[in-house]
């Protein structure tokens, strides 16, 4: 990931949250999560896609640590980043309610931050 631009990096959390978006059209409690081995998937998934935006933003901040405060916070980018540490070093310890949380609450405005972040470099 370290490779690609800022824009394709944009491009990439963009498509995540796209897909992890659709992927929990269909949960609605963090237990849905768990109904099934469908939806198991559907959880591994999405885990994996916060993952990957965690990674690609903590890329972003080491190339211009001031870009991504345009339009929110460090505590804002920090959370992000450190959910990407969690998963990545705890994956065991991811609850499904914390991931339902992101799926049904943060990831709106993480898009729009997002879409922001590309606008200026555009």
């Amino acid at each position: 990931m370290n490779k690609m631009t800022t824009l394709e990096l944009l491009n990439f959390i963009l498509q995540s949250i796209l897909l992890v978006k659709k992927r929990c059209k269909d949960i609605h409690v963090a237990d849905d999560f768990l109904f099934s081995d469908e939806n198991i998937d559907k959880f591994e998934a999405s885990v994996m896609r916060l993952q990957t935006t965690g990674e690609a933003l903590k890329n972003i901040d080491k190339r211009d640590s001031n870009f991504l405060l345009q339009v929110a916070s460090k505590e804002y980018w920090s959370d992000i980043i450190r959910m990407r540490d969690l998963i990545s070093h705890h994956y065991a310890d991811i609850q499904a309610d914390i991931i339902f949380a992101i799926c049904k609450e943060e990831l709106e405005e993480l898009e729009l931050n997002i879409q922001k972040l590309k606008e200026k470099l555009l």
